[in-house]
C-alpha cells in the first residue's frame, strides 16, 4: 500500500497524515471564502490580502520584497497586485525612505473603507470554533503554535513573528518567559504575529 498522506488507506493507521489532511481541508474553506468575497468587489485575493496586511502591520513590513516573503509568492506578483490598488486608488506610495527605490505601501482612505468591508471573509471559520471547548481549543492552539515555528525554523514558511522565534522569549523549567513584556507566558499567551516581534540570532537558536 502507497505510504501518501492521501491514500485513504494510509489514514486509518496514521494520526499525522490524517492531521495533514484535515489541514488542507481548512486551507480550502479559507481560500473559498477569501475567493468570494474578492470576487464580490472586483479584487483578486492577494490584492485583499495586501490590504488587510497593511491596515494591521507597521511600515517596515508594507513593501514589496517583504510581501512577497509574508505571502509566499514573487515579487512581480505584489509589484502587479500593488499597482492595480494604486490604480483603483486604494493605496498611496510612501517613497521617504534614504532608496528611492523603495517604499512604503499606506492605505487610502478608500483602501480603509475596503478593509472595513473584507476583514470579515473568515468569521464563518471562526464561529465554528465557538462550538469547541476552551480547553480543546487552547490545546489546538498550542499545537498549530509550535509546528508554524517548526516549519519556518525548517525553512517551509519563510516568516513567522510566534514568541518561540523572537529574541525576547525565554524558556525555563518548561515554562514560557517574555522578557520584554516581563511576565510568564500561558499557553493562550503565545503569540503567532507579534508586533514587537525581534528575530532570534540564529546562534541562540535551539
Amino acid at each position: 500500500m502507497s505510504k501518501s498522506i492521501f491514500n485513504p488507506g494510509q489514514q486509518e493507521n496514521d494520526i499525522a497524515s490524517k492531521i495533514i489532511v484535515g489541514l488542507e481541508r481548512i486551507s480550502e474553506a479559507f481560500k473559498a471564502l477569501l475567493w468570494e468575497k474578492a470576487t464580490s468587489l472586483g479584487l483578486s485575493p492577494i490584492q485583499i490580502q495586501i490590504l488587510i496586511f497593511i491596515a494591521y502591520h507597521k511600515n517596515a513590513y508594507c513593501n514589496v520584497s517583504h510581501l512577497a516573503r509574508e505571502f509566499n509568492v514573487t515579487k512581480p506578483t505584489i509589484s502587479d497586485a500593488v499597482r492595480v490598488l494604486d490604480k483603483k486608488g486604494f493605496i498611496k506610495k510612501d517613497f521617504s525612505s534614504s532608496d528611492s527605490r523603495s517604499y512604503s505601501i499606506l492605505l487610502s482612505n478608500s483602501g480603509k473603507n475596503i478593509v472595513a468591508e473584507t476583514e470579515d471573509f473568515a468569521n464563518p471559520l471562526k464561529n465554528q470554533l465557538k462550538n469547541i471547548e476552551q480547553t480543546d481549543l487552547e490545546n489546538m492552539f498550542g499545537t498549530l503554535s509550535k509546528l508554524i515555528y517548526q516549519l519556518n525554523r525548517n525553512g517551509i514558511l519563510t516568516v513567522q513573528r510566534t514568541c518561540y522565534g523572537c529574541k525576547f522569549y525565554d524558556q525555563n523549567e518548561n515554562t514560557d518567559y517574555c522578557n520584554l513584556l516581563k511576565k510568564e507566558l500561558l499557553n493562550s499567551d503565545i503569540r503567532l504575529d507579534c508586533p514587537e516581534f525581534e528575530e532570534k540570532p540564529a546562534i541562540n537558536n535551539v
